[in-house]
């Protein structure tokens, strides 16, 4: 059951979250053609008249392109003004996870991009560990990564989720926590809404876009803490035989955080995880605004 936070904004204007519906013949709810993005915020921990959000203005930016797909100019500092208002209205108390949606807002059967109504909405939820912070245990998906040339895996697009839900949907009825989706070279791209790092050695290894994965904000601030830690990171392809003999691997994104993959199929993965540790550790550290060298990474916004 979520609580979600009482205001939304939703034909240009601030309303009661309940009071935000549309139609069921609303173009985006029947082809996908939406699409989406997510950034976590939380309460100032040393000061209650303010909260915290993540990176906001990359994550304006990357729903602007986005948007871009759909035929929709969506300016980023718009996107970035809404969720300003958006926090200030509803002056969360707690850990809180915010969704703006871009989509194609007419009511209409005809599947295309042109001569088509677009609009924006934004909403939110309260939200603690989307995943066990102690670990998870993944299975190789038996879905295949979507590739560029059908979609535009740049953007997170609504309609390309369908395969994350089929793979996420497989491993837990399987009785696994999360799936990996290898892509169709064959080859680890992602999980269901996360990207993936192992470590080997010392080396932090990821892979690169040319692999079909979404451009994680999380990610990119992972492997810059990486790097500024002095921790070798390497972008290339990955393949399933290197997940079982890893010595850490983890999980990264927006609602996962880092999260440490302790079980890939049947194959238990070391305990010891000291790499995924320190970066989660700073990672923590920065988003609750702890971190003077990474302040430019956090926005904070008076609430009172």
């Amino acid at each position: 059951m979520h609580n979600f936070l009482p205001i939304a904004y939703f034909e240009h204007q601030f309303i009661p979250f309940t009071d935000a519906k549309m139609s069921v013949a609303t173009h985006a709810l029947h082809y996908g053609t939406g699409a989406f993005g997510g950034l976590r915020g939380l309460p100032d921990p040393q000061h209650s008249d303010q909260a915290l959000l993540f990176r906001l203005d990359r994550h304006c930016q990357r729903l602007s392109n986005s948007a871009r797909f759909l035929n929709y100019d969506l300016p980023a500092d718009k996107i970035e003004s809404v969720i300003v208002e958006f926090v200030q209205k509803n002056n969360p108390k707690t850990s809180f996870y915010i969704r703006p949606f871009v989509y194609t807002s007419d009511l209409g059967i005809a599947p295309r991009l042109h001569n088509v109504e677009k609009n924006f909405f934004v909403y939110g939820l309260e939200l603690g560990d989307y995943l066990s912070p102690e670990g998870v245990s993944c299975r190789i998906s038996s879905w295949y990564r979507q590739e560029d040339r059908s979609l535009p895996l740049r953007g997170k697009i609504s309609g390309a989720y369908i395969t994350s839900s089929l793979a996420k949907t497989e491993a837990v009825e399987s009785g696994f926590d999360e799936a990996i989706l290898m892509n169709a070279q064959g080859k680890v791209s992602e999980a269901t809404g996360m990207n993936i790092f192992i470590v080997r050695d010392g080396k932090i290894i990821t892979p690169g876009f040319e692999q079909d994965i979404l451009e994680g904000i999380t990610r990119d601030s992972v492997m810059t803490l990486a790097k500024d830690l002095g921790i070798p990171i390497v972008e290339r392809s990955i393949d399933k035989s290197e997940l079982i003999i890893a010595d850490e691997v983890f999980l990264s994104g927006t609602a996962a955080k880092i999260t440490p993959v302790k079980r890939i199929e049947s194959y238990e993965m070391p305990t010891e995880k000291p790499i995924t540790h320190r970066l989660r550790e700073k990672l923590t550290a920065i988003t609750e605004n702890r971190d003077p060298d990474y302040q430019h990474w956090v926005k904070v916004i008076p609430t009172s």
